[in-house]
């Protein structure tokens, strides 16, 4: 395995492409830079990027409301796929060539990236690097919020918003492969025919329905992924079933609001959440053995697939986020290095 000076004599590269955010505002601050090429310290991989994934937290540190920790990359992107371009010190779980897609602490939109060995994973078997640059950042996220934190149980009912968003159409599918009852929103009709096909046994159209209404018929949910927020915290309750949990990932619609916690005591209710980049690295690698033994065998089987909805080349980011962010997509969005 090439250490760090070994590997910049071999391949001679020193400085990659990337998308650098010029300053805090819309897509239009994401311009195409020239970086250093980054090293490998001790415990990570540096990857040569075929794709990155296109995430709302890219969208948010873009924004200015969403910094990256101090140890990371200033360069958005949380996830990619590629191939392993060196090691460092104490690597002995991959080698040069290997393709992988891995969580990253930042950095994802540019050529090279450098990340903790722990935290990549093989490539599913029939899988393209596109479709296994979605998968890190969803499902990491989704399973260590819904199976980890949140205890979904087989049989249990399961209510995700934004069901059509990469976020929901992974949960659809892992809550529905483990077993549940699955209740999804979305806002258009194709959004609600594409959370039905993933298995969703009731989508409700947020535009024409109110969701706690809907969910009362079936006795309330026993757990809600949440990632608006807002006024929804408060519904959110409503629909929950007696010693039902809700778990808040994100707050698109804000994170304050008045509540009324009485019921929380009378009805043994649960509110919990977390955001996966600032758990520290053993955590998040921890997640991924879980991932690499208990999910990835059902995606190489084709039980589930990541659901894509477009690409994008890497110096078309900005209209990447423009995208994302007219929720006009259904899956994922990636950018192709």
């Amino acid at each position: 395995m090439l250490q760090n000076q070994e590997y910049k004599k071999r391949f001679k590269m020193t400085t990659m492409r990337a998308v650098n955010i010029t300053k805090a505002g819309g897509p239009n601050v994401l311009k195409l830079t020239e970086r250093p090429v980054p090293l490998a310290r001790h415990g990570e991989v540096v990857i040569q990027l075929a794709y990155a994934g296109v995430n709302r937290p890219d969208a948010l540190q873009r924004a200015g409301l969403y910094n990256p920790p101090p140890s990371a990359s200033d360069l958005p992107g949380l996830e990619g796929a590629g191939t392993i371009y060196a090691v460092g010190s104490g690597v002995t779980d991959w080698a040069l060539g290997d393709e992988v897609c891995a969580l990253l602490p930042g950095g994802g939109y540019a050529e090279y990236v450098a990340t903790q060995a722990s935290h990549c994973l093989p490539v599913p078997k029939g899988l393209s690097l596109a479709q296994a640059a979605c998968l890190p950042e969803t499902y990491f996220t989704v399973y260590s919020n819904v199976f980890q934190r949140g205890g979904l149980k087989p049989g249990e009912k399961f209510m995700v918003h934004g069901g059509s968003s990469g976020i929901g159409t992974t949960a659809i599918q892992l809550a529905n492969l483990f077993g549940a009852r699955v209740i999804a929103t979305a806002g258009s009709e194709a959004k609600c025919q594409a959370c039905k096909n993933l298995g969703a046994e009731r989508v409700i159209n947020y535009r024409s329905e109110a969701f706690e209404d809907v969910v009362k018929t079936y006795g309330g949910v026993d757990l809600i992924l949440d990632m608006v927020g807002g006024e929804y915290i408060q519904r959110n309750l409503k629909s929950l079933a007696d010693d039902g949990r809700l778990v808040q990932i994100a707050f698109l619609q804000g994170p304050k609001v008045e509540l009324n916690l009485v019921q929380l005591l009378s009805r043994r209710l649960k509110i919990t959440g977390s955001t996966l980049r600032p758990q520290s690295d053993l955590a998040k690698a921890s997640i991924r053995s879980e991932l690499l033994e208990k999910i990835w065998p059902h995606l190489e089987a084709g039980r589930i697939a990541p659901v894509m909805d477009s690409e994008f080349p890497l110096s078309e980011a900005a209209e990447a986020h423009r995208l994302m962010e007219s929720n006009q997509h259904i899956g994922k969005i990636v950018l192709k290095i």
